[in-house]
């Protein structure tokens, strides 16, 4: 599976908005990094909340540093106020479903009930429904993106981070393939994952990296919803 989304990693769906940067504070005023001017990343982690992610929202805080959950539904029912957290430290929630079913596999109703159900259990934890989607495994079609109504956001590094629980093969990966403009896919359910992420900032922070949510990461090219739009790295290397 790597690599396998890396000309795909934004999706739109049909409706008639377009990605805009929604996170709060930051240090350096992230939500003024021009993307197009310096070098960005989005770190992005998803299935959970589980107990852990707690862990990852204080190793993130300790370093300053914003990301993108997406989490299941199911998940943020469970752990509302670790959502709400994560929320108000200025990291972006979307949407990875209700209980990450493959959503190529259901009909038209129960895709958008997927989605309108994580909707509920987000905004309930936050205040706010999510900007953007990311379909469980990746795995979209016309059904899918049409029920989604917003951006669906996949990746272009993909770790495997869920195949080799590998706390030193995770960090040499991410530094190794990351490049500006990246958006890169972890699992926040996986303890060996959560291990990686300072070793990770660490390491992305001595190229130069600024770490900045997907809205962030996309605000400055002003992409319109409502065809499918590629993820180009060249647009946003400096």
């Amino acid at each position: 599976m790597h690599r396998r989304l890396v000309t795909s990693a934004v999706t739109a769906a049909v409706c008639g908005t377009t990605l805009a940067g929604t996170a709060t504070t930051a240090s350096a005023a992230p939500q003024d990094v021009d993307c197009r001017k310096v070098k960005c990343v989005a770190l992005t982690f998803d299935d959970g909340p589980v107990t852990d992610t707690r862990r990852l929202l204080n190793i993130l805080k300790e370093r300053d540093v914003r990301a993108t959950f997406y989490v299941v539904g199911k998940n943020a029912q469970r752990y509302p106020a670790t959502v709400r957290d994560a929320s108000l430290a200025g990291h972006q929630i979307g949407n990875h479903s209700w209980d990450h079913a493959n959503l190529t596999k259901l009909s038209a109703a129960k895709v958008r009930s997927q989605f309108s159900r994580a909707d509920a259990a987000i905004k309930q934890a936050t205040g706010t429904k999510p900007t953007t989607v990311r379909a469980p495994y990746g795995a979209h079609n016309a059904t899918v993106r049409s029920a989604a109504g917003r951006p669906l956001v996949h990746w272009s590094v993909d770790t495997l981070d869920w195949k080799y629980r590998d706390t030193a093969r995770l960090i040499r990966t991410v530094n190794a393939e990351t490049r500006p403009g990246d958006i890169v896919l972890m699992h926040d359910i996986h303890r060996t994952t959560v291990d990686a992420v300072p070793g990770i900032i660490a390491a992305l922070k001595a190229r130069g990296f600024h770490f900045v949510t997907v809205d962030q990461l996309f605000a400055p090219t002003k992409l319109s919803v409502g065809k499918v739009t590629y993820h180009n790295r060249a647009a946003y290397r400096p």
